[in-house]
């Protein structure tokens, strides 16, 4: 196990600390490691908000809202065309809910992972006109597809592109480019792309009924796709402290427990989740894997039908269906990352993580890149080594940005994209070794001369005796919490350890009972942290978050623990 960096937040200044009136001291200091300085401010973080922001402030929406209501005044079928991720399909399937609603003819379509790859493809296009699509709308999607675009105007199609995915050199000549992070749009750039497909939807039906209430005719109402939105953007890891993306979530973790949809409330069944208590965590472990798994490993459409059913007779054979899916995308990804890991580790202390194998399944690359980058703190590459071209998942560390490194490696490469920390690409065989050389090239030179851990960074240090229920309800408001919003995260130093033994498959978690010599007491949990079983010192300080647990009817304190490492006493005679 890698021995994390921990990174202490400064005490905020105790003047900072009387200005929060009606917040403890706890919470204003988590406020204050957020970036908030004014009371004010943070009061309307923690409180949301309505979801009041114009659509129209995209550029190129006007465009896309006059072209699709030509469409569906004409009856021309639209296609719908996504991504197979959750973000993708939450994003097609919102979009598709709606046009419907609005009385369109509506194709649905996403590619096939294994087969078609990423994004736009050229015969998928060819196919859809030859249906009689006249109007293809992309969600989570298109950005960087320069070539297809132009192939599919050419076969007579008007394509309107909506995107979250970073922007290459030019833009597509699509009818429309509805990206936010265009540098001449106006809104919030940092939106997953169901969080642009929703902005889409908001302008088609205002412009219809010229109304913000969020009532429509015929039962369908605006806030009905917020499951939708909040699924997508958690499972997407995006921003939550941005204002918009974080009203979005909770309106949406709203309409989630009232479990509206029948294919939601079916997986949140199978996922065994209690209804009216689901949070932003549930969707990132629970709910955004299983519709994750249905594009891995056989089709997105099973997740999209799922997510269309309109009764959980329809719903739940589709859930368990995913269930199944998502097992054993588990156990595949384990076997994968098994494997890797011995190339890895004959490969020696590289700069970048570069391996391929034929067998793996595309499906799961980007999992098992995550986990090798997560386990070296190294950004990794991993290919689905193919007969004449490879595709491949990156994942990377905040010191090196992948997809700037890619945009570099443009000439070896038939087509790429993705963030700063995620990444996937198409590459010709015969590329592979010039690539790998200059990935590797560029990752040395941007990580040479730094100590890379990884950092975890820790709200304040408390005692046990501070742990109360009272304390984690004011926790709470900071919810939902994600990426860039974690959950607080405390230390406690010098806990004498009272019990310790390992759970879970293949014993890869451990579960503590620890005291301080106050007398206070807390049950722990560690996932992923069982190799500390075999050399666990007598007293360690503890990082984590502050939870209550429920089991038997019984709530207790315990303690999520994010990392460990021996007291001050223990140093010296344990490492990690």
């Amino acid at each position: 196990m890698m021995q994390k960096e921990w990174v202490l937040a400064p005490p905020a200044p105790a003047e900072h600390l009387e200005r929060y009136r009606g917040f403890s001291p706890i919470l204003a200091q988590l406020l204050f490691n957020r970036g908030f300085e004014e009371p004010a401010a943070a009061r309307e973080f923690v409180s949301g908000g309505a979801l009041s922001e114009d659509p129209f402030n995209l550029k190129d929406m006007d465009a896309a809202v006059a072209r699709i209501n030509r469409a569906i005044a004409e009856r021309e079928p639209i296609a719908v065309y996504g991504d197979f991720d959750a973000d993708g399909v939450c994003a097609t399937a919102l979009l598709a809910q709606t046009l419907r609603a609005l009385g369109g003819a509506v194709i649905p379509y996403i590619p096939d992972r294994a087969d078609e790859g990423y994004g736009l493809n050229t015969l998928a296009l060819e196919k859809l006109a030859r249906r009689g699509v006249k109007l293809v709308v992309t969600v989570d999607c298109g950005i960087r597809s320069i070539a297809e675009v132009k192939a599919g105007m050419r076969r007579g199609l008007d394509i309107i592109v909506t995107d979250h995915h970073s922007i290459g050199p030019e833009l597509p000549p699509a009818l429309a480019v509805i990206n936010p992070q265009r540098e001449d749009c106006g809104g919030e750039a940092r939106l997953a792309g169901v969080g642009v497909a929703f902005m889409l939807a908001k302008a088609l039906l205002l412009q219809r009924w010229e109304s913000a209430r969020d009532e429509y005719p015929a039962g369908f109402r605006q806030s009905d796709l917020l499951d939708l939105v909040a699924l997508g953007t958690v499972a997407d890891v995006i921003p939550l402290n941005v204002g918009l993306n974080r009203r979005l979530v909770k309106h949406g973790l709203d309409t989630i427990n009232e479990l509206r949809r029948p294919g939601i409330a079916a997986l949140v069944k199978v996922a065994r989740l209690k209804p009216g208590g689901i949070r932003a965590s549930d969707i990132g472990f629970g709910l955004g894997p299983r519709i994750n798994a249905a594009g891995r490993l056989r089709s997105a459409m099973a997740a999209y039908n799922l997510l269309v059913s309109e009764s959980m007779d329809e719903a739940m054979p589709r859930a368990i269906e995913l269930q199944s899916l998502n097992a054993q995308r588990q156990q595949l990804t384990r076997r994968a990352q098994a494997a890797i890991s011995e190339h890895v580790a004959e490969a020696g202390d590289l700069p970048l993580i570069f391996a391929g194998d034929e067998n793996i399944q595309a499906g799961i690359v980007g999992l098992v890149a995550g986990r090798l980058c997560e386990a070296h703190y190294r950004p990794a590459v991993i290919l689905e080594i193919g007969a004449e071209e490879s595709r491949a998942s990156c994942r990377s560390i905040p010191e090196f940005n992948i997809t700037r490194a890619l945009d570099e490696c443009a000439d070896l490469l038939l087509r790429h994209g993705g963030h700063a920390m995620a990444a996937g690409f198409t590459v010709p065989n015969r590329n592979l070794d010039a690539l790998r050389q200059a990935l590797e090239q560029k990752a040395a030179a941007a990580l040479r001369g730094r100590a890379l851990a990884p950092r975890l960074r820790i709200d304040g240090e408390i005692e046990l005796d501070a742990l109360d229920e009272t304390l984690l309800a004011e926790l709470d408001l900071l919810e939902p919490t994600g990426y860039e919003n974690e959950q607080g995260v405390f230390m406690t130093s010098d806990l004498r350890v009272l019990h310790c033994r390992r759970v879970g498959e293949e014993d890869r978690h451990i579960k503590l009972r620890v005291a301080n010599d106050g007398g206070a007491q807390a049950d722990a949990i560690g996932f992923g942290l069982g190799g500390w079983a075999r050399r666990m010192p007598r007293r360690i300080d503890a990082a984590y978050h502050a939870e209550i647990n429920t089991w038997g009817g019984r709530r207790r304190l315990q303690l999520r623990l994010k990392d460990i490492r021996p007291a001050a006493s223990e140093r010296g005679s344990v490492s990690a």
